[in-house]
Parts: structure tokens; sequence; C-alpha cells
């Protein structure tokens, strides 16, 4: 099963308010896809392991420019009282992109723990 990082989102997902993530890259993600979900997967230092959050399933993925974002997806992005400009400012930011990049939406539910 493939890593998906959530690093700058980890209490989000931990808590389950995170629903849709935004990713450079991540291509041929289709839904019923499943991901392991961790809080850091690259830039380990040595003796640092991966650690697993949960399971995810992919719902949909759809490629669109970043500043098409709505409120409604902030909010999905794990976000509450932030707004679309907020957001892609942080994006951007944290990813060295700019708001008219595009980017892979990608939306998932999370499975139950076994």
């Amino acid at each position: 099963m493939r890593n998906i990082s959530f690093s700058l989102t980890t209490a989000q997902v931990m808590a389950q308010t995170k629903t849709v993530t935004r990713r450079l890259g991540w291509y041929g993600l289709k839904p019923g896809d499943r991901l392991q979900a961790v809080e850091k997967a690259m830039g380990l230092k040595r003796g640092e392991k991966v650690v697993k959050l949960c399971v995810i399933e992919v719902v949909s993925v759809r490629q669109e420019p970043l500043n098409m974002i709505s409120d409604d997806d902030v909010l999905r992005e794990g976000f509450p009282g932030k707004n679309k400009g907020w957001f892609v400012l942080f994006f951007c930011l944290n990813n060295g992109v700019g708001p008219l990049c595009p980017v892979n939406r990608i939306e998932f539910k999370y499975l139950p723990t076994v």
C-alpha cells in the first residue's frame, strides 16, 4: 500500500475532519485505491520511522487549478474558519507554486481500523 503524507495536516487526519487533499503529482489514482496515511514519508532523519495514521480510500480524483478551490472545500481540507484566499496562499507557500498551478483534488474516506 502506498504511503501518503499529511505532515501539515496530521491533526485534521487524526480527528478525521479532513476528507479532501490537494496534491502535486499523484497521477493515476482512481476511486477505490487505498492509501496508508502517514505523518511524514520523506525527509526522515536517521533512525526515524514512518508514523502510520490510518488507511484511507480514494472516493474521487480530478485535476483543477489551485485557485478554483471553494470555501466548502477549504473546510473539507480541514480548515474551519479559513477561506479560499487563505488556503491558496498556504498551499503556495508550502509547495513553491503559484495560484494557477494545476493540482489533483483527491477526495477520500476513512476506513475502519481492524
